[in-house]
């Protein structure tokens, strides 16, 4: 257990610190290619859940986080199609694919109740991570206006998730 809590407060300050080294103020292909990112970081974490778990709080979460993060996903693509942006890769899209990377191979090592725990505790913290990114830098960044309201409504759903994240994570104590 200790081993997962350090491996968890490693990510997120992985996470946080990528984001501070974006500090520099992203440009909207970079916006685009980070918040992407950061969606297909959850789907590939909702569908390892969906392929371990056997508790049906935790599966019913993981189904909610592929579809919704899917759905903002086709979201963005369909924006930057329509505003002729190609999304940019850049040091914070990389950093988080490679946490991620670390966390799935972790998170694959685990089975039953300390595989729910380990991977809810992620996804709050994850959510809390992505939302802060969203709030303090990404949304204050964007140029685009239309960028930024799909920025916006994505921070909206995503403390959704992290409000149900912690609420099943209650429910397994």
């Amino acid at each position: 257990m200790k081993i997962l809590v350090t491996a968890l407060g490693t990510a997120c300050l992985i996470l946080s610190a990528s984001i501070a080294g974006a500090a520099d103020k992203p440009t909207d292909p970079q916006i685009a290619h980070i918040a992407y990112s950061a969606g297909v970081i959850d789907v590939e974490a909702a569908k390892l859940a969906l392929s371990k778990t056997k508790n049906a709080d935790i599966a019913a979460f993981a189904q909610s986080m592929q579809k919704d993060h899917e759905a903002v996903n086709d979201m963005a693509l369909a924006l930057v199609k329509k505003l002729n942006v190609t999304p940019q890769d850049n040091a914070t899209s990389q950093a988080l694919a490679k946490a991620a990377e670390e966390k799935r191979a972790e998170l694959g090592k685990l089975d039953g109740a300390a595989f729910d725990k380990a991977y809810i505790d992620n996804e709050i913290a994850y959510h809390s991570q992505v939302n802060g990114a969203l709030e303090t830098l990404l949304i204050p960044s964007a140029e685009n206006a239309e960028l930024k309201g799909l920025l916006e409504t994505g921070l909206k759903l995503f403390q959704g998730h992290q409000q149900h994240a912690e609420h099943v994570a209650a429910a397994l104590q």
